[in-house]
């Protein structure tokens, strides 16, 4: 295996953005193809996509089989699976991957197969855990995907974790070896900021000219604290009286915060814009005057880098991953996780104290520009493959396939009971 050819395997990649991981693949993959490997994204379906496309010297493939009707969940996720297989085995035979990388739970099944079944060494990444995510493992559902999450640490021959706290969050959660494991964090691209624009007729379209700005972004669910923000706002408003807060992202949480924005006697001061284009947020982010994350689980958090890149504070929890790159008082505001009232003292410090602003708004500058940048992190992700294949070669597709993963701290899951569609309502 000496040709440089990647198979990614991704449930989302633009323009089907949920979350981070759709941003971190599309850019690990872009930078690693400038520099010469053969980058095939495997991915589901969107909207008015073409099944395959060269975009940014990517091999973008899409499933168009998961458009048909499923009954649940589970099942969608299952007929994803089969159709990144199908399309992962074409491109196999015909010119045969060097390496494959498999982003969180919902490709476990594919990576498995294609590893088992073609002896191609993998690579994880878990962008995130269930057990973080929903704190603790409460259903059926919930105890199958922890399940699944820890078949793909198992078979990969190497784990990539996006931060110190999920290198940890692993070694509890599944008993992986810390070995077994590498922290390549996230990125930004800080060249996307680097624009010049007319900032007053948008900015005037949602506050006054001596208005300040708030802006948060992220998914609409409970993890990422946007309750505790508008928890916090009255708190605010009562010491600076002249902010608006733009609450970017789409999610099943979001009436329940419109309610509550309402019930606070703050919803005149609170814009919910839902999605946004990456276009129209960059141009949020430079008008804006403080960029808040909230996050009570965080495994990383890509907006805080975003916002530092576009010059602007941030003010964030100080969980998960957040606190390796946001140091209090330096490049960003750390506040207690899950408390309104220290929430508003940082966002008060910053908006109150122009000084403060500007020193933290050059100092995270100058780190994303230097340490958090894709073209750095793509540039170690590669240096993992080379490890990874350089080790497959001395045992061939045959070793591979039957190669016992590295003996772990403890136990795997146990197994779960078959899920009932009634168990599928309470994942959120």
């Amino acid at each position: 295996m000496t040709n440089n050819r990647v198979l990614m395997l991704s449930w989302e990649y633009p323009p089907r953005v949920i979350g981070g991981l759709a941003r971190v693949v599309a850019e690990l993959s872009k930078q690693m193809a400038n520099t010469g490997w053969d980058v095939h994204v495997v991915t589901a379906d969107h909207p008015n996509t073409p099944e395959h496309e060269l975009a940014d010297v990517v091999n973008v493939h899409r499933v168009k089989i998961v458009t048909d009707p499923t009954p649940d969940f589970l099942t969608w996720v299952n007929r994803l699976n089969f159709g990144l297989l199908q399309h992962a085995i074409q491109l196999h035979q015909k010119t045969p991957f060097s390496i494959m990388h498999a982003h969180d739970w919902m490709v476990t099944d594919a990576s498995w197969v294609m590893k088992a079944g073609f002896g191609i060494p993998l690579v994880a990444t878990i962008h995130a855990t269930e057990a973080g995510r929903m704190h603790g493992i409460h259903n059926d559902l919930q105890r199958y995907i922890h399940q699944l999450e820890w078949r793909l640490t198992f078979e990969a021959w190497e784990v990539i974790v996006n931060s110190h706290h999920m290198h940890a969050e692993l070694q509890h959660s599944f008993g992986l070896p810390p070995d077994k494991m590498v922290i390549i964090p996230n990125g930004t691209n800080p060249e996307l900021f680097d624009f010049d624009f007319d900032k007053a007729p948008t900015r005037s379209y949602f506050a006054a000219p001596h208005e300040k700005i708030i802006l948060y972004v992220g998914r609409m669910v409970h993890e990422k604290g946007v309750q505790v923000l508008l928890d916090a706002a009255p708190k605010v408003l009562s010491d600076y009286h002249d902010v608006r807060f733009l609450m970017v992202g789409t999610g099943g949480y979001l009436d329940d915060l419109r309610r509550q924005a309402d019930y606070l006697g703050i919803g005149d001061r609170v814009n919910f814009l839902g999605y946004v284009s990456d276009h129209d947020l960059r141009r949020l982010y430079k008008m804006s005057d403080v960029v808040c994350i909230p996050s009570l689980y965080e495994p990383f958090g890509i907006v805080a880098l975003e916002g530092m890149a576009a010059g602007v504070p941030v003010v964030t929890s100080d969980t998960g991953g957040l606190t390796d790159f946001v140091e209090n008082m330096v490049t960003g505001i750390t506040t207690y996780t899950g408390d309104s009232g220290s929430l508003a003292w940082g966002l008060l410090e910053v908006l109150k104290n122009h000084q403060l602003a500007e020193r933290l708004r050059s100092d995270a500058y100058e780190k994303v520009r230097t340490i958090y940048n894709w073209k750095v992190l793509a540039k170690r992700t590669l240096e993992v493959y080379d490890k990874v294949m350089a080790e497959a070669s001395k045992l061939g597709p045959e070793g591979i396939s039957s190669r016992p993963a590295v003996p772990l701290l403890k136990a795997a899951p146990t197994a779960v009971p078959i899920l009932n569609p009634s168990s599928l309502s309470d994942r959120s």
